[in-house]
């Protein structure tokens, strides 16, 4: 396939050729892609100059990787990868020690359906551990991170100090913490359940 035949191409006769070495197959799914990768990881930062840097490291991988092993879903692999970006870069951060570890392959039809209810049952589990809060705690909790509200916010609606807030959401966080880190200990030792 000639190199002005690639743009053409379908994701899986590029990623045949980047098994191969092929560089203009690379850039053709670098070209294809690099923008769904930067927003993935946007969304998750606003901060483009991290989403940017995390879209290039997904490239490398997915450059090194597609060199050495197939990648049979294309779409599945750059979504997890950006997503795994992120989450290594709040690592990082120290923002984000309450996650997993643990990076779940997804190329492989059963792989996804394991990752799948895999993820479910810890998001069940998590949404329970949240649930258990006590109840201001688990309102802040709930304000801060799933309608992305800054202490003052919180602090305004509820009528509470900002300081109050941060001490109960530092409560929340040390509680799921322990509580997870147990979880994730679980879900390794016993995968099936």
């Amino acid at each position: 396939m000639a190199p002005e035949n690639l743009y053409d191409a379908e994701d899986t006769e590029l990623l045949i050729k980047l098994s191969e070495g092929s560089k203009p197959a690379f850039d053709t799914l670098y070209n294809r892609h690099w923008k769904y990768v930067f927003n993935a990881a946007y969304k998750r930062l606003s901060n483009e100059q991290q989403a940017q840097d995390i879209a290039q490291d997904v490239f490398v991988q997915l450059w090194i990787r597609g060199t050495k092993s197939p990648i049979e879903n294309l779409s599945a692999y750059l979504q997890v990868s950006a997503r795994n970006g992120v989450f290594k870069h709040f690592e990082k951060q120290g923002k984000l020690s309450v996650l997993p570890h643990t990076v779940v392959d997804v190329t492989d039809e059963h792989d996804r359906a394991d990752a799948g209810i895999l993820h479910q049952e810890f998001l069940t589990s998590f949404n329970e551990l949240v649930e258990s809060l006590p109840q201001q705690q688990r309102l802040i909790f709930r304000m801060r991170f799933e309608e992305d509200l800054s202490s003052q916010q919180i602090a305004d609606q509820l009528e509470i100090s900002p300081k109050t807030v941060r001490n109960q959401l530092g409560r929340a966080l040390t509680t799921l913490r322990g509580s997870l880190l147990a979880l994730q200990f679980l879900f390794i030792l016993y995968p099936g359940r």
